[in-house]
């Protein structure tokens, strides 16, 4: 694909988190010397046209008018590019054909999918084909879920060093996160929810932590939805709505790069409140918010917060592995900006270039297996996410 008219296409950028994509690309690479080529997509010219001057982009910016049911129109537009970067969800109702049409033109794939039945379903459908034409198709690249893909792999390779073998057992803690969940996460689990219950196999979908492994099923995991003591942290765990996406994910990547992580590995995923019976009753609402995480009103795609408060946001990840000996290594992930929109869309954009100087083979993979430290890096010195040991 090296003769592309273009490096990246940012499709749906109309939309929120589309425009904070393109936004990004045109303010922190604008006119260096690595820049990538990059064009907008969407499905209106107008709008196109209206976001590309809100954004305060060049007027000769690349528009490309593309409709997602139309399967001749997404295969051009593959066609034109290196990388498709998607924001139009959820994927399980507008992303069939934008897979398809980029296996089938060996056109690199990027989304920000948290939805673990359809993702699996593509994997299925796709995985071999997209082997074959090159195409390396890269779910959750955003806060679903980069932050914890790459998080473990960082802690595991510090733990090879320190220990001499990989952590049979690293457990992800949200320290703490200040920001919104995007619509298009809300709207994600309203359509998963509403799959389920149309089709029961969804659940067993969701319940297993291997359900993006191909068929590999490994050790008992730790489920993370009983509120607990952690006597080493001080601290109570509560669940964690993201949990069920990113230890799939983190269980792929192992799969896919030969279980480096060992066969018996176990993750799970909480969020940390505090110590004492303040802390518990906390961790106890928890198990009550997972039931309806998004409240009475949940944000629609295409809503999100102010700038101001994009700018406020973060999050900080603790990992903990447990070495031979007893001993515990601290590892930790830390982002500014709004986890679900202003993060999300730099780890989006930094996907997208980071394929453009990979050299992984095409499949269906995670930003993990097909980018690894390359991505890690490159968030770190773009996109202001830190990882590193604690101890």
């Amino acid at each position: 694909m090296s003769d592309t008219e273009f490096d990246i296409i940012v499709y749906g950028a109309t939309g929120y988190t589309g425009r904070l994509v393109a936004e990004y690309l045109d303010q922190h690479y604008g006119s260096r010397d690595d820049a990538p080529k990059w064009a907008m997509a969407g499905r209106s010219q107008d709008k196109l046209e209206a976001v590309r001057d809100e954004i305060g982009a060049p007027a000769d910016t690349p528009l490309v008018v593309a409709n997602a049911d139309d399967p001749a129109d997404l295969e051009a537009m593959c066609k034109r590019t290196k990388v498709v970067l998607t924001t139009v969800g959820p994927y399980q109702m507008y992303g069939d054909k934008l897979v398809a049409a980029c296996v089938k033109t060996g056109t690199d794939y990027a989304d920000l999918c948290g939805e673990p039945a359809w993702m699996a379903e593509k994997i299925a459908e796709h995985g071999e084909a997209a082997k074959a034409s090159g195409a390396r198709i890269c779910f959750s690249s955003g806060f679903d879920s980069i932050p914890f893909d790459l998080g473990v792999l960082m802690t595991q390779k510090v733990a090879k060093e320190r220990f001499g073998a990989p952590a049979k057992k690293i457990r992800g803690r949200v320290r703490a996160m200040a920001g919104t969940f995007s619509g298009g996460t809300a709207a994600s689990l309203g359509a998963t929810m509403k799959a389920a219950a149309k089709n029961p196999g969804v659940i067993n979908v969701l319940r297993d932590p291997f359900a993006l492994a191909e068929g590999f099923k490994g050790a008992s995991q730790p489920t993370g939805m009983v509120p607990m003591y952690e006597a080493d942290l001080d601290k109570w765990a509560a669940p964690f709505v993201m949990a069920p996406i990113n230890t799939k994910n983190v269980h792929r990547t192992n799969f896919l790069l030969g279980h480096p992580y060992g066969e018996d590995f176990q993750y799970d995923e909480m969020m940390l409140t505090s110590p004492g019976e303040a802390g518990k009753k906390m961790a106890e609402a928890a198990v009550e918010m997972m039931k309806n995480p998004f409240g009475a009103k949940p944000p629609k795609p295409g809503e999100g917060p102010s700038a101001e408060e994009r700018e406020n946001g973060f999050y900080n990840v603790l990992f903990v592995a447990e070495g031979p000996a007893g001993e515990n290594l601290h590892f930790g992930v830390k982002g500014k900006y709004d986890p679900g929109y202003g993060s999300t869309s730099r780890m989006l954009a930094e996907t997208g270039i980071a394929l453009l100087h990979s050299d992984a083979k095409g499949g269906i993979g995670t930003p993990g297996s097909f980018l690894g430290e390359a991505l890690v890096d490159r968030l770190q010195e773009h996109a202001e996410i830190q990882f590193a040991a604690e101890n």
